[in-house]
């Protein structure tokens, strides 16, 4: 099955970016996943094409508005019964069609590297994440989930960020941060999120096992990495790392993996509370005899 990724966005051109190179971009060329992008500005029906404006009650910048979003984002995932009429339609006024994909969605539909072969991705099953430094800060355990299901929207935000009645009007929608920053745009922060699905796909970074002795999948940071040559600049690698000994080996990286998160991360510390079974990300592993 083809992990399909769906973009909104102002700026197409921008993927897939990185993500068309390195493990990612083979993968793409594979058909493991596929990447397609909406053009936020074709569902605009003014002629100037407007898709923000000023903030309600003043202020600097300028947000996005709410019908037009809606109306992009109803091409892919048209509302249920259960949402209120799109937004911002008046009456009279026709949905934009979903054929207007930007790019090579909308003229290369067949490609395997370009469109899912779905029916717009109606499926309530694919979540829709909206990028705002407003959202939820987004984790490994919620990434490991959307890897595992058939795709994923991504609705990036510019400027001041989004009209609030569009999550009002679509509460399917997730707000989603990458971190305690704020970006010009969220798509910078939409190629990070894809990437970290992506790199979970089988096959994608090979062995299955590749992934599980990072950071965040066991609850604590990684424990410290080293490779030849042995010593360099005065500085040599752990002996202990030279001994053979795996039990030794494994104890020491699980007490360098716990002392780290300690130092550099106690929210992580106090998450994991000590219980080398407790994970952050939900990937509990099995413990060998």
């Amino acid at each position: 099955m083809t992990f399909a990724a769906t973009v909104l966005t102002l700026y197409p051109d921008m993927f897939p970016g990185p993500l068309g190179l390195s493990l990612a971009g083979r993968a793409l060329e594979r058909g493991d996943w596929s990447c397609r992008t909406v053009q936020i500005r074709d569902f605009a029906e003014d002629k100037h094409r407007t898709v923000d404006d000023t903030p309600a009650g003043g202020g600097a910048g300028m947000v996005l508005k709410a019908d037009v979003l809606a109306r992009a984002l109803d091409s892919i995932h048209p509302p249920t019964s259960a949402h209120a009429e799109p937004v911002g339609l008046e009456e009279g006024a026709t949905r934009q069609p979903s054929s207007l994909l930007s790019g090579t969605a909308a003229e290369e539909e067949d490609s395997p590297s370009t469109s899912s072969g779905r029916a717009g991705l109606s499926d309530t099953s694919v979540p829709i994440l909206a990028m705002t430094p407003r959202g939820k800060p987004i984790t490994q355990e919620r990434i490991r989930a959307i890897a595992k299901g058939p795709g994923v929207t991504i609705i990036c935000g510019r400027f001041e960020g989004f009209d609030e009645r569009l999550f009002e009007a679509r509460p399917d929608i997730e707000e989603v941060s990458l971190a305690d920053i704020v970006l010009s745009g969220g798509e910078t922060a939409a190629i990070a999120i894809l990437d970290a699905c992506i790199r979970l796909l089988p096959g994608v970074m090979g062995a299955p096992s590749s992934g599980d002795d990072e950071s965040f999948e066991s609850g604590l940071l990684e424990y410290p990495q080293y490779t030849r040559p042995y010593e360099w600049e005065g500085r040599t690698i752990p002996e202990v790392l030279r001994s053979g000994d795996h039990a030794r080996i494994e104890a020491w990286r699980k007490h360098m993996a716990e002392e780290t998160t300690r130092l550099r991360r106690p929210d992580l510390w106090e998450r994991h509370g000590g219980d080398p079974g407790l994970s952050a990300s939900g990937a509990r592993r099995e413990h060998k005899d």
